[in-house]
């Protein structure tokens, strides 16, 4: 079937606004040869009213106007899927784009809050095809288009072709800040959280879990060790490990959660570059040369604490150099989170890793109300 078959008429229920639909981007209109985006213009998370509806900005892409909230959505990231379940809007998440990086696992423990990804769509498979957008055929692309265009070898006029076709993309790369082609406003997780909120119309349940969210953090931080560990950020080249891919703990929405507990970057203070900026591996013995006090070993999926165990912490207690590291001397190897978070994914994320490193002040305590988090997303309030 010819690509053009595939093409739906244009949505009269969202359309692009003018930000969008002069020059395509707002932070993609540089040299699509080179994948170069140029700055965009300043953008806000306040609603604009129009005479059709609504618009939102966010950058790259600026404007984008909506008659009426979007009702199937798709984000690339996890991150941005998580913001939509807690906005409410599961029933309308129609793709992801690689399903085992979403910690949709999680869910369970929310009554009430589900979401299968093995049923969605996944848009990446060895690479993203257009088509299936078409297939998907979402409202919206929460996703941000230099993302498309820098990490997933799309042309400025493939990301074009699916604005005019199908739906708009709405999105900011936010959960690293060590591209180089990112040279426009990165957003927090919770300003990516009210922009989307304005999208789905959904303010309120923004500002319970806003609150909610303070008081966690909030309450946590006050209980925390005043003597910060320093803490090495690592994701495993092979199970069981020899190597590792070092992530530091930067200004990016996968850190949030390390910021929050104040933690010392012990990868940053001995000149490590990230693996998101072309860093290499490292190895054991790298590791002992600078010998944080943790290490905190992020893995994808469901890891449950048996898994940790018998891969990560046990291989590194019986590996010959690994064993010399005062982290696994101290049983301070823990469990270090999953890349991507929106607010319910980042309060789990927040409480495993305050148990981690501190567990005689948190023990297994539950840091958060699971019923509290699930009545803001099954009722909005």
């Amino acid at each position: 079937m010819a690509e053009t078959d595939l093409i739906p008429t244009r949505r009269d229920v969202l359309r692009t606004g003018t930000a969008v639909g002069i020059g395509l981007l707002a932070g993609c209109s540089g040299d699509a040869s080179t994948g170069t985006p140029t700055s965009s213009a300043t953008s806000t998370n306040t609603p604009t009213e129009t005479d059709s509806g609504q618009s939102v900005t966010m950058e790259p892409v600026g404007e984008v106007e909506f008659e009426e909230p979007p009702e199937r959505w798709v984000p690339f990231t996890g991150d941005y899927a998580d913001i939509g379940v807690a906005l409410g809007q599961a029933d309308g998440l129609a793709g992801i784009g690689i399903r085992a990086r979403y910690a949709a696992h999680l869910y369970e423990e929310l009554p009430g809050v589900s979401v299968n990804k093995e049923e969605l769509p996944q848009l990446y498979q060895d690479g993203v095809d257009k088509e299936i957008f078409y297939e998907v055929d979402a409202d919206l692309h929460v996703i941000d288009p230099n993302f498309m265009i820098n990490r997933l070898q799309w042309s400025e006029g493939d990301v074009e072709e699916v604005v005019d076709n199908v739906a708009p993309f709405l999105g900011n790369t936010s959960f690293t800040q060590v591209y180089d082609w990112h040279n426009y406003r990165y957003y927090s997780i919770y300003e990516a959280f009210e922009v989307l909120a304005e999208t789905f119309q959904e303010r309120a349940r923004y500002e319970a879990f806003k609150t909610y969210h303070d008081e966690v953090v909030g309450e946590v931080q006050s209980r925390t060790p005043e003597a910060s560990p320093d803490v090495a950020v690592l994701y495993p080249a092979g199970i069981p490990p020899e190597s590792f891919f070092p992530y530091l703990v930067g200004e990016g929405t996968q850190s949030r959660h390390w910021r929050d507990l104040q933690v010392n970057d012990a990868l940053a203070a001995n000149g490590v570059t990230d693996a998101q900026a072309g860093g290499g591996r490292i190895d054991f013995e790298t590791l002992l040369e600078i010998d944080p006090d943790v290490l905190a070993i992020r893995l994808q999926g469901d890891v449950s604490e048996e898994y940790f165990d018998q891969n990560i912490r046990s291989h590194l207690e019986d590996h010959d150099v690994a064993s010399d590291l005062s982290a696994v001397q101290n049983d301070r190897v823990i469990y270090g989170g999953v890349t991507y978070q929106g607010p319910i994914i980042h309060l789990f994320q927040l409480e495993r890793a305050a148990q981690g490193l501190y567990p005689d002040e948190f023990g297994d305590e539950q840091l958060f109300d699971r019923e509290r988090i699930a009545e803001i997303v099954t009722d909005g309030e």
